[in-house]
């Protein structure tokens, strides 16, 4: 579903990304500067008022499906518990220019950073890549480290797909419902690199959130920041489930998947996992 007008105003959309920022924290997925958030903005929008310093930039990989439009970003370093105490310390507004290539940056004079995030590379192809794909007026994409998520990826029978989602989807009736496209493993690329960023692309055209591989997440929603934070915080639970199971010696027997199947006929969910 995506989003419908009235389209939200920039104070709505800080205040979204400070209420995701926290809720990752408070589940243990961004210890210190870890993670980052971005929200694409596919309509007007003024920054001046709350970011009125300008600096001419060029854009890491050019994007012109995002060109005349708006990012909001997390600055380099920055604590996602922090943002919503004081956004503009945290966030740059960049505002992409006709060409696709450059794009005026959007600071305040209390920003806390130098450059957006380091991984604004992953951020900025994914949402060119939705939009260029589905014409998408909204997006928001987190990126966060969530320990028992990430735990699992280090095992390397979970490093394949269809055995994370069979394992991690069976614990809670929500999971079906909430993760119905399932949750896509990565392989373990450097973080920042084009091939990270290639394949983050690739596995967020299928599924609304993946797994980089002893790494963390990455998650988008087409209505919310914390509709994207949600889909992390399901799919930890899931793996936390699937963790303190392990621990037991794999006793517990989860959800069969005749139960997942009616769970999501009930829901009217059409899933892959179900």
């Amino acid at each position: 579903m995506e989003l419908k007008e009235p389209y939200p105003e920039l104070d709505e959309i800080l205040t979204s990304m400070g209420a995701g920022g926290r809720r990752i924290s408070e589940i243990d997925a961004s210890e210190a500067g870890a993670g980052n958030i971005s929200v694409y903005v596919g309509w007007s929008m003024e920054l001046r008022r709350r970011f009125p310093e300008q600096t001419e930039i060029t854009l890491p990989l050019a994007a012109p499906a995002l060109a005349g439009h708006t990012l909001l970003v997390t600055g380099s370093g920055r604590r996602l518990r922090q943002i919503h105490e004081d956004p503009e310390a945290a966030i740059v507004g960049v505002k992409v220019h006709d060409d696709g290539a450059t794009a005026t940056m959007f600071t305040s004079p209390r920003r806390l950073f130098e450059k957006p995030t380091s991984e604004f590379n992953s951020h900025l192809a994914v949402h060119a890549d939705q939009v260029a794909q589905r014409g998408v007026m909204f997006q928001a994409v987190v990126h966060a480290q969530p320990m028992h998520t990430t735990f699992l990826s280090h095992i390397p029978a979970y490093r394949d797909t269809q055995t994370y989602n069979e394992r991690v989807l069976r614990w809670e009736p929500e999971s079906i419902v909430a993760l119905s496209e399932g949750i896509g493993i990565l392989p373990f690329y450097v973080p920042g690199s084009e091939q990270m960023m290639a394949a983050n692309v690739e596995g967020l055209r299928t599924h609304q959130i993946v797994v980089w591989s002893k790494h963390g997440v990455m998650a988008r929603s087409d209505q919310s920041v914390t509709r994207a934070t949600d889909r992390i915080e399901y799919a930890e639970t899931g793996a936390k489930y699937e963790y303190m199971n392990l621990v037991a010696g794999g006793i517990a027997e989860g959800m069969t998947r005749e139960e997942i199947s009616a769970v999501a006929t009930e829901f009217n969910i059409d899933s892959p996992y179900a």
